[in-house]
């Protein structure tokens, strides 16, 4: 389960030490730690990592298949949560410790900044092989957030990227050895923890006024044969 602790001016918050996969649990934890970070007073910024060997493998297939007629309204919470994440309000770090996977690639690239750990540990968008098309949010969310060509290679290929290539391609902006990825991520944070939230927030919005929209349309995000 995921936790929220404070390093001086910079939250911390810490996915867990499984797989860290999102069902409607673990996404309601993860908004009641933002929650709590948007309402704490500047000067602040929020680091999120995992531990262990992975950040996040993505959305929760198992709870998923047990509660088909659940998927479309949690699907539109996870949604919501890139959303968030996108648009947040607060310098925001991914300290990336390990295997971030589908929906937990997502939910990285709509941070700020991504540091990785650089002796071990995949960035991946496998949906083109496991036959899940992205929704129209989720495309529009990486194409916002990568350069054109390397969303088309990792939205195409499923290409598992290590931290060297992930550099090279700028998805995440440095690779550092494991026992420096949380302090690294917590020292980059501490630079933009004066940053005004205010005005943070309305500069996301309006960068990503079109992923955000797209993010937030119920209809344009059905999913096909699951209704509302």
């Amino acid at each position: 389960m995921s936790s929220l602790d404070r390093d001086g001016n910079v939250f911390v918050l810490n996915l867990g030490d499984d797989e860290n996969r999102y069902n409607p649990d673990s996404v309601s934890a993860l908004n009641a730690h933002l929650d709590e970070v948007e309402a704490a007073s500047s000067p602040r910024a929020l680091v999120v990592v995992g531990s262990g060997k992975i950040w996040s493998n993505g959305l929760d297939l198992e709870w998923m298949g047990g509660n088909v007629e659940s998927v479309p309204a949690f699907i539109n919470e996870v949604h919501e949560l890139l959303a968030r994440a996108l648009e947040f309000p607060v310098p925001t770090i991914a300290a990336l410790n390990g295997h971030t996977f589908a929906a937990g690639a997502m939910l990285a690239i709509a941070f700020d900044e991504r540091i990785m750990r650089e002796d071990r540990g995949y960035y991946c968008l496998p949906e083109v092989d496991i036959r899940i098309p992205f929704t129209p949010g989720m495309d529009a969310l990486m194409k916002a957030r990568l350069k054109p060509q390397v969303a088309h290679e990792a939205m195409t290929t499923g290409k598992r990227y290590t931290a060297a290539e992930a550099v090279e391609a700028e998805i995440v902006q440095a690779a550092v050895a494991e026992d420096q990825v949380l302090p690294a991520a917590i020292e980059r944070a501490g630079t933009l923890t004066e940053k005004d939230g205010t005005t943070l927030g309305i500069i996301k919005q309006r960068l990503y006024a079109p992923a955000l929209a797209t993010l937030r349309d119920r209809e344009a995000n059905k999913l096909p044969g699951l209704g509302d």
